[in-house]
């Protein structure tokens, strides 16, 4: 990888920003911007497997480091005899970026980011979809031609069962929450006769404390 692809080094402190996931971010983005999107997939793969399969079943691995004893310079050249010529250069170069500034127990929210901002750099969103069953392929391949239809991007459906909605559907989109279900419209229907019944009552108060003729 050539000096132009380094990631970036200067990476604010926890102090500057003491969000984990802010900090995550950075990194995720960094490491997307070193590399050419056709092969962003491929590497994305790589920093999954990793943190996912590799640190898993490698206990000393992980616990290296991880370990304060172990100095940056000695877990980058742990990092590079481990998986030189194993793993593509960006992939070890990035993970040495992180030994250099101390982020490497930052590997599975990084990992996380990594995915996320991939995917919302190549026009696809995770969606949050709950129902009150499992869906059958039917309803799962329905609603996912619903939703790209809705939508200005392709999104990724992350489906839950919660049997409290009695029916429908309840779904997530980033911050806003679409919510079909029979619970919810019951809630609804709730809301709206007790506005009716408080309203009714403070109408019969308003006309006993108003006698005609005053």
């Amino acid at each position: 990888m050539t000096d132009t692809q380094q990631p970036q080094t200067r990476i604010p402190s926890v102090l500057e920003d003491p969000s984990v996931d802010s900090i995550a971010r950075v990194y995720a983005d960094a490491l997307l911007d070193a590399i050419p999107a056709e092969q962003q997939a491929e590497v994305v793969d790589e920093l999954r497997e990793f943190v996912d399969e590799v640190l898993p079943r490698q206990a000393d691995l992980r616990r290296l480091l991880s370990s304060a004893a172990l100095g940056k310079d000695d877990k980058e050249e742990l990092l590079g005899r481990i998986l030189d010529g194993r793993a593509s250069p960006v992939f070890v170069n990035f993970l040495k970026v992180l030994a250099r500034h101390s982020r490497l127990d930052l590997l599975a929210p990084i990992c996380r980011q990594v995915g996320l901002q991939a995917e919302l750099r190549s026009g696809r969103r995770r969606v949050q979809v709950t129902s009150a069953i499992p869906a059958t392929p039917q309803l799962h391949r329905l609603v996912e031609e619903s939703l790209s239809k809705s939508l200005d991007f392709t999104p990724i459906l992350e489906w839950t069962v919660d049997e409290s909605l009695v029916g429908g559907l309840r779904i997530r989109v980033g911050d806003t929450v679409y919510d079909g279900s029979l619970r919810s419209r019951l809630r609804q229907l709730q809301q709206r006769v007790e506005q009716r019944s408080t309203n009714e009552i403070q109408s019969g108060r308003d006309r006993f404390s108003h006698p005609e003729g005053d």
